[in-house]
């Protein structure tokens, strides 16, 4: 089946019409870089990456505006450019677009304190599964009026319509970053310690742990200020460890943690849960063989192994917390849903919001089980 290509968002909107009257499914792709997320599916896929470039960018207004298929590497380096960045920190490959990372609600190591996708989101320009065209929020920071549409498009995985065009607010970025490491803890005392380093007067910004027994504290922001921190900060955390400065090569031990890439096995999760718990989660999930790397201070844990059992689910569930299947082996994705299920008023709430977006089912193709 031939890839769909809109070039505006007068194609993709009518490319959905179409849909509607003859009842075709329809798959929203940026890069294509998660594609393997969620079960296999036979589905028409609507390309976005023609819907691409700047549409504007005001600095001084800490605002950009940009279509969905722009590369994220590209705005990532617009930004930066202009010593600025996208305060929820995103990532990706080579082939990520930015509407794909919105849509997927993907947020780095700094989002414990500056926010998630949704919190910088400001306005998006979107085709429904009516096949309608609306508009949602702004292109200003203050932007209040009605509903928080945009809100809904972040993490929502393309399952609700197709943006055609977001704003996103821009934030200045730090002058300088250091990050300061401990080696050889075990993941209670990283959690207590990185719970103790973000909740001090030492404004750090982010905080991780490897398997392996490094933990990751980071700290950015004007030279002098960020040298007083560090300096302050071992005295915080003598109870609890001791720390050295790194370098450069602390970049590939942060994006160790924050995308669980180097996680051995066939089969990777990802879990939320509040932090307290992650020492505990690690302990039970290493039982069954699996390898792992703590972020958020504790509260989104990668897990990886070859158990393609929904044990890990379980577990984090038993925590208190959601695990979403990641990765894994097609017979697997095939069985097990990707999402962590919701309580059934949530998921009926859910259901709501998804069908006044998309009432016949444009864009539900059974990806994620069901109607989603």
């Amino acid at each position: 089946m031939a890839i769909l290509e809109p070039r505006d968002a007068q194609d993709l909107r009518q490319i959905v019409a179409d849909a509607v009257a003859g009842g075709t499914k329809l798959e929203l792709r940026g890069g294509g870089s998660r594609a393997d997320f969620g079960a296999p599916r036979e589905v028409q896929i609507v390309s976005l990456a023609a819907l691409s470039g700047i549409v504007d960018y005001d600095p001084a207004e800490l605002v950009l505006t940009v279509r969905p298929g722009t590369l994220l590497s590209n705005v990532l380096a617009l930004v930066e450019g202009e010593g600025q960045m996208l305060a929820f920190e995103p990532w990706g490959d080579a082939a990520s677009t930015i509407g794909g990372t919105v849509a997927a609600g993907i947020a780095g190591s700094r989002r414990v304190t500056a926010g998630s996708v949704r919190d910088h989101l400001l306005g998006v320009t979107v085709v429904s599964g009516r096949g309608e065209i609306f508009v949602a929020g702004g292109k200003v920071v203050k932007n209040v009026t009605g509903y928080d549409l945009p809100k809904l498009m972040a993490g929502s995985w393309g399952r609700l319509g197709a943006i055609a065009e977001l704003t996103l607010k821009v934030l200045p970025r730090p002058r300088v970053t250091a990050t300061l490491i401990a080696d050889g803890l075990p993941a209670e005392a990283a959690y207590r310690a990185m719970a103790r380093a973000l909740g001090s007067h030492a404004d750090v910004s982010a905080a991780a742990h490897l398997r392996r027994g490094v933990t990751l504290l980071r700290i950015a922001g004007f030279a002098p200020s960020v040298e007083a921190r560090c300096a302050v900060l071992p005295d915080i955390l003598k109870d609890h460890c001791t720390l050295r400065r790194d370098g450069e090569a602390s970049a590939l031990l942060w994006r160790e943690a924050m995308t669980g890439e180097a996680l051995k096995g066939r089969v990777k999760w990802r879990a939320h849960l509040l932090p307290r718990h992650a020492a505990e989660l690690t302990r039970r999930v290493e039982t069954l063989g699996a390898d792992w790397a703590m972020d958020w201070g504790g509260g989104r844990v990668w897990i990886g192994l070859d158990d393609e059992s929904e044990d890990i689910r379980r577990i984090v569930l038993d925590l208190g917390g959601e695990a979403t299947l990641v990765d894994a082996p097609v017979g697997m994705r095939s069985r097990v849903p990707a999402m962590h299920g919701s309580a059934p008023g949530v998921s009926a709430l859910a259901d709501r919001v998804r069908r006044a977006f998309d009432p016949a089912d444009v864009f539900a193709t059974g990806r994620f089980g069901g109607a989603a």
